[in-house]
């Protein structure tokens, strides 16, 4: 049986931009844009007007920018996932999005398939973040202080030493998770099938009670399972 299209509000202030997103939209397969708004107040009217299955959401927006609109979205409708959609990739907006409920990230030079794979993951409890936006969470995580740099913790090798019951394996999929590879280049990494890749992914996130790939980097940098004391 087909699975149903995912459902999609569009959120833009630029009109230009907002129409260009909604007919690329319109091309990918398994999407259904349901409405575009161009502001954020219009993004929440129109998100509890047509309940969507995932906001497309720009930042920097007049009356409620995107990360208040968000937030409102995610408060009162949390079925409804959120992925940023915008051009700037600094902290002082990516931080206070994620911070407000946004699964996903992208800034605006992503592809039609990128966009499709954010709104897709999401969609089903992963987290939608552009290779470059995770490596800025792995910086980030690096430099807090309290010992969540790389030195902290055991290295990737040793299984007693692991925490959770994870396998040397399931510890090195989480280190290459935490480098930003996807589950394609992990598979080519370890010279496995994508189809194996996820199934470590599936058993280290039930053993770390993580939801996505976002929160297994957090967990991966927290443990010093990041690849780097081979």
């Amino acid at each position: 049986m087909t699975e149903p299209a995912i459902r999609v509000l569009v959120a833009d202030d630029q009109t230009v931009v907002r129409e260009g997103i909604v007919m690329l939209l319109g091309l990918l397969p398994g999407i259904e844009v349901v409405g575009a708004a161009g502001d954020g107040e219009e993004a929440v009217a129109l998100v509890e007007r047509h309940h969507p299955d995932v906001v497309l959401m720009d930042l920097r927006m007049p009356r409620c920018d995107g990360v208040e609109a968000t937030r409102r979205i995610r408060t009162a409708h949390p079925e409804t996932e959120v992925v940023v959609l915008t051009t700037y990739a600094d902290d002082e907006s990516l931080f206070p999005a994620l911070q407000a409920g946004a699964r996903g990230y992208l800034t605006k030079d992503a592809g039609g398939e990128e966009i499709a794979r954010a709104i897709a993951d999401v969609r089903s409890g992963a987290a939608g973040l552009s290779p470059q936006i995770q490596l800025r969470l792995l910086e980030r995580l690096s430099e807090q202080p309290g010992g969540s740099g790389p030195a902290a913790g055991p290295p990737v090798g040793r299984p007693g030493e692991l925490p959770d019951g994870l396998t040397v394996r399931e510890a090195e999929v989480l280190a290459l998770i935490a480098q930003g590879l996807s589950n394609a280049e992990i598979a080519q990494r370890l010279f496995v099938s994508q189809a194996t890749v996820k199934t470590h992914i599936n058993n280290l996130f039930a053993k770390t009670a993580v939801r996505d790939r976002a929160q297994a980097v957090a967990y991966a940098f927290r443990h010093g399972i990041t690849g780097t004391q081979q």
